[in-house]
């Protein structure tokens, strides 16, 4: 039976510090392993404590982003292995069922239960087993180690520049185009309304510099986060301006980049007040996009 390399952890967030896992697991290829990654049904706080902290990144950008790098994904029941010791974990999810020809996790990484087993403990049952074990030292930024709480803590305070540092790529999400008022069509702007998903983490409430992805292409466009206070009828919504984009994208999926954030969301006396406002988004986003392509 082949072998795997297993990366071990959340990657709930899919952050510098997770990919630096994934890319040791990936580097074993040349040893005929099989770079596997272990995800999680569901993330382990949700079953612990009824309550998940929100989510950074959606499942499905996830795992797609994953199987790009050249890794599979084993998917693994928390719920099922909650109660396991680390002997127990070890023996039946990351030998028995893994396969594991190697092990690598972050140096913080806890596993059995109630995190009762830590990388020394991983490192030796690894080398009684005759597996090889790694232990992938923390990214920082800052001065501070990456994590997905910080990542949080940056989008909630519209730090979207310092979140996208972190991530090593621009926050995202993705979900279905969804019929507005077309208020933005009067004003000259057409725009993509799309609602988040329960339990997201939703960035500081503002005007964004963002790409919008439509059929594998990338697109300039300026976002808006909020509730849009110029209108009574308002709740919260991701609403997008696709720059130099005809086109009708009502019930398809579209993925919106968050690349930097413009402004406050702020509230107008006229439609036409804010459709000027728009424009001028526009301009300032095209020209963000531009440089941030010309720094690609």
């Amino acid at each position: 039976m082949t072998q795997t390399a297993v990366a071990l952890g959340t990657f709930d967030g899919l952050h510098l510090g997770h990919k630096a896992v994934i890319a040791c697991t990936l580097s074993k290829k040349e040893r005929g392993l099989i770079p596997f990654v272990m995800l999680f049904d569901s993330h382990p706080l949700l079953t612990l404590t009824g309550s998940a902290p929100p989510v950074i990144l959606q499942d499905d950008l996830r795992d797609e982003r994953i199987r790009e790098t050249g890794a599979e994904i084993e998917y693994i029941s928390f719920s099922e292995i909650k109660n396991y010791t680390p002997e127990e974990f070890f023996e039946k999810i990351i030998v028995g069922r893994l396969h594991a020809g190697c092990v690598c996790c972050g140096e913080n990484y806890t596993f059995g239960k109630d995190g009762a087993g830590d990388c020394r403990l991983l490192s030796g049952l690894c080398s009684d087993a005759g597996i090889e074990f790694n232990s992938v030292p923390l990214v920082y930024c800052d001065f501070r180690p990456v994590s997905s709480s910080r990542i949080r803590e940056a989008l909630v305070s519209g730090n979207i520049v310092k979140a996208n540092e972190m991530l090593g790529n621009e926050f995202a999400y993705r979900s279905e185009v969804k019929s507005g008022f077309q208020r933005g069509r009067l004003m000259g702007a057409p725009t993509v309304n799309q609602y988040f998903p329960e339990g997201f983490c939703v960035p500081e409430y503002g005007v964004y510099a963002s790409a919008a992805v439509i059929d594998g292409r990338e697109y300039p466009s300026v976002t808006n986060i909020g509730i849009r206070p110029t209108f009574e009828d308002s709740d919260l919504r991701s609403e997008t301006c696709i720059i130099d984009f005809d086109g009708n994208l009502y019930g398809k999926n579209v993925e919106i980049r968050l690349i930097d954030r413009i402004r406050d969301e702020m509230r107008f006396n006229s439609a036409e007040a804010l459709g000027a406002q728009i424009k001028r988004d526009a301009e300032k986003s095209a020209r963000i996009f531009e440089k941030r392509n010309k720094n690609v």
